[in-house]
């Protein structure tokens, strides 16, 4: 009897965990759907009126506060950034969708900061823990503040995005030619739920309220339970790379945290994983550093995937601005770690908010308040006071 378990077990597990494979990729069609839904109920709520429609964001900075704010709310710039290629292929100017993929990735950290809260009883570790977390928020500030400006006088990523977007799909039809293999699949039910809504007397603008709707509630579906099942399937296995790579090196901790990051899809869950570790003071806050900067670079994975979804003339928009996302973030490690004074300022930010957050508790929840919440309400204030 002991011998039989023994060998069924092994077979047992083998078999859940094709089945746990085989419900991943369902779930990766389900996202490339969903994001094909919000496109489609974009175009026919805006009616090819989509730039009058975000006039309110076409304010730089108010962009970057809608991209901030969401994903802090969502806690999941996967899902953000996927949102923003669906409505980018729904006809959102891919000017307005590059301030709000920034603004994502600052919103993004807001979990790590919150993880870190498990310390806090603990003085230096928590200290080290707090300097972890924050270290990520510092980076992707500073980012925000070299690179908008940037791109608001030269379009700087707006010109590269579309430059290799066109050399990847061909930018004289603007479409996905070397994609359209995706069309077929995603096609059908989104013609299908088009007819449902039409079926019962809907408005075309009715119908497409409903698609982007249905579409964001299948984007936080499919993201949070992928996320759950690669949980399961190999944050394991992202500890063992983590504990093998990340004290070999800067350039090691950067691989590693794109490596774990493209693992687990989520940038959160990547840096998270790595808090413990630097609060307990197995890792310095030099030697996650690194690894933090791979995260924004592995969460990029998500948006290109997504814009293999989008077919028609406004694919190569929606490819663009997936692609601008992954160009802005490994344009960020590079300018700011590769310059040795720029590279410090992260450091010296975080210690410093973190000596004041283990002295001062309250300073904790002010600094997420302000951060995450606050100082962008003010930039909104701020940007609509001076016209731009």
């Amino acid at each position: 009897m002991s011998i039989s378990t023994t060998y069924d077990q092994p077979h047992m597990t083998t078999s859940a965990n094709y089945q746990q494979w085989l419900m991943v990729t369902a779930l990766i069609y389900l996202l490339l759907v969903a994001v094909g839904l919000i496109g489609s109920g974009f175009k026919a709520a805006t009616g090819g009126e989509a730039k009058e429609l975000f006039a309110f964001a076409s304010n730089p900075l108010a962009a970057v506060v809608i991209g901030t704010v969401a994903t802090a709310l969502i806690q999941s710039s996967s899902t953000v950034t996927s949102i923003i290629v669906g409505l980018v292929a729904g006809g959102l100017p891919v000017a307005i969708a590059i301030p709000m993929v920034m603004g994502a990735n600052i919103g993004t950290t807001i979990t790590n900061t919150i993880v870190s809260l498990g310390h806090i009883k603990q003085g230096t570790e928590f200290k080290r823990a707090f300097a972890a977390a924050t270290i990520h928020d510092f980076f992707n500030l500073i980012s925000v503040v070299i690179f908008l400006p940037l791109e608001i006088m030269f379009g700087i990523l707006h010109q590269t995005g579309a430059y290799l977007s066109s050399q990847m799909i061909g930018g004289d039809s603007m479409s996905m030619k070397g994609l359209n293999f995706m069309k077929p699949l995603v096609t059908p039910p989104i013609k299908t739920l088009q007819g449902m809504f039409g079926s019962i007397g809907l408005s075309e603008v009715l119908t497409g309220v409903l698609l982007i709707t249905f579409g964001i509630a299948m984007i936080f579906f499919v993201i949070s339970a992928i996320g759950k099942l690669l949980k399961v399937l190999m944050v394991g296995r992202a500890k063992d790379i983590l504990h093998s790579a990340i004290g070999r090196g800067p350039i090691t901790g950067i691989a590693t945290g794109t490596a774990v990051t493209v693992l687990v899809q989520s940038s959160s869950t990547t840096t998270s994983l790595i808090v413990p570790l630097a609060g307990s003071g197995i890792f310095s806050l030099r030697q996650i550093y690194p690894f933090t900067l791979g995260a924004n670079i592995g969460t990029c994975i998500t948006a290109l995937l997504a814009a293999t979804a989008v077919t028609g003339v406004n694919a190569i928009f929606a490819l663009q601005i997936a692609l601008i996302h992954f160009i802005y973030n490994v344009a960020g490690v590079v300018v700011i770690y590769g310059i040795p004074f720029l590279r410090n300022i992260p450091i010296y930010a975080a210690e410093k908010m973190a000596g004041i957050a283990m002295r001062k508790k309250l300073y904790v929840a002010i600094y997420i308040a302000g951060v995450f919440f606050l100082i962008p309400m003010m930039f909104i204030g701020v940007s609509q006071a001076f016209a731009w």
